[in-house]
């Protein structure tokens, strides 16, 4: 999901920078946003926060959105 509809715009991996200027990469969305409260975001569609940016609409099924939320949380630094 995130690989087809984000990349082009962000770095989702580990590491790396976002190909598009001002695209967060993934791994840092948490310093911006707690991941549990983008499930709304992400089911009517992703247009909150990106004024003046290019952001395609994109709209996600509730399932769709919970595995990318779950992914997003995964590139979270672990606490030690």
């Amino acid at each position: 999901l995130a690989n087809e509809n984000c990349a082009r715009c962000h770095a989702i991996g580990a590491g790396g920078r976002s190909p598009a200027k001002g695209a967060p990469p993934f791994r840092l969305l948490h310093k911006r946003y707690n991941p549990d409260n983008l499930q709304e975001a992400f089911v009517e569609g992703i247009a909150v926060g990106h004024k003046g940016v290019d952001m395609p609409e994109f709209q996600f099924t509730p399932e769709r959105t919970d595995a990318l939320i779950s992914y997003i949380k995964s590139l979270r630094p672990k606490k030690k």
